[in-house]
């Protein structure tokens, strides 16, 4: 099943710069496992806000939550999904 899945961070503007850049890596790093797992297949920047758009794939809404829940920055992160179906035009 794939997901439209948008992120804004909400990090606290007083965290230290240490632990920003701790778990700005974090994420880095648990991204790019979920691209190499298939999960995350595409990934967009919202210019001008800390926020992006994620393509994901995942057996299901679970399986998404499990991805979602895993992201260093979880906590911080107003998240909304949206499930995608196949359009007709599309078979």
């Amino acid at each position: 099943m794939e997901f439209l899945v948008r992120t804004e961070n909400l990090l606290p503007h007083d965290t230290s710069d240490e632990l920003r850049g701790r778990l700005k890596r974090g994420e880095r790093e648990r991204a790019m496992e979920l691209r190499e797992a298939g999960v995350l297949k595409r990934l967009w920047r919202v210019p001008g806000r800390n926020a992006t758009i994620g393509l994901y794939e995942a057996e299901d809404a679970a399986a998404l939550h499990d991805a979602l829940v895993s992201l260093p920055m979880w906590k911080w992160m107003d998240i909304t999904v949206e499930a995608l179906a196949t359009h007709p035009q599309e078979k």
